[in-house]
C-alpha cells in the first residue's frame, strides 16, 4: 500500500518587515493553496514591538487554519550582517509561535525552496511566484512576494520534510 499524506502546512518566509506565510492543503500526491499573507512591522515601531507583532500575528494565523508543521527558510546573510541579524530575530520570534503550538518544523535554505519548486536552485522570484502558481493551481501568482516565498517554503515540506504516519 502506497504511503499517502494527509496534512495541513504552514510555509514562512521570514522578515523583520514582512513576513509571509502560506497555508497549503496535502491530501496524498495534491496540494491546495488554503489562504497566504504577509504580516509587516513598520521601521518606525521599537524592535521588541515589532518582535511581538510577529510572534502574536503568526500565532492568530496557527490557530485560525491550524496547521500541523511548518517549513520555515533558513536565514543566508550575503553581505548585510546587521539585516541578517534582525531577520534572524524576526525568524525566532515566528518559530517560538510556531512550536508553542506543536507544530513539526522543517528548515530549509533559500536554494532548497527554490529546488523543490522550480527545479533550479538558482532561480529568480518570478520563476517562483510562476511555479507556485502551477503547483497550487492558482488563478494568478500570489502577492506579495513574500507569501508566494512562504507557500513554496510550504510545498518544500512536502518534498523535503519529515514523513509522518
Amino acid at each position: 500500500m502506497p504511503y499517502v499524506e494527509n496534512r495541513t502546512i504552514l510555509g514562512i518566509d521570514p522578515g523583520l518587515a514582512n513576513t509571509g506565510w502560506g497555508v497549503i492543503r496535502q491530501r496524498g500526491p495534491r496540494l491546495s493553496c488554503v489562504a497566504y499573507g504577509c504580516i509587516s512591522t513598520s521601521a518606525d515601531m521599537d524592535l521588541p514591538s515589532r518582535l511581538l507583532k510577529l510572534h502574536d500575528q503568526m500565532e492568530l494565523v496557527v490557530k485560525r487554519f491550524e496547521p500541523t508543521c511548518l517549513g520555515i527558510e533558513t536565514i543566508w546573510f550575503g553581505a548585510n550582517v546587521t539585516a541578517g541579524i534582525l531577520t534572524s530575530q524576526a525568524r525566532g520570534a515566528v518559530l517560538v509561535a510556531c512550536a508553542s503550538q506543536g507544530l513539526s518544523i522543517g528548515e530549509f535554505t533559500p536554494k532548497q525552496i527554490k529546488l523543490a519548486v522550480v527545479g533550479e536552485g538558482n532561480s529568480d522570484k518570478m520563476q517562483v511566484q510562476y511555479m507556485v502558481k502551477q503547483l497550487l493551481s492558482l488563478d494568478d501568482p500570489p502577492h506579495p512576494d513574500h507569501a508566494a516565498d512562504a507557500l513554496a517554503a510550504a510545498i518544500c515540506y512536502v518534498t523535503h520534510g519529515p514523513r509522518t504516519a
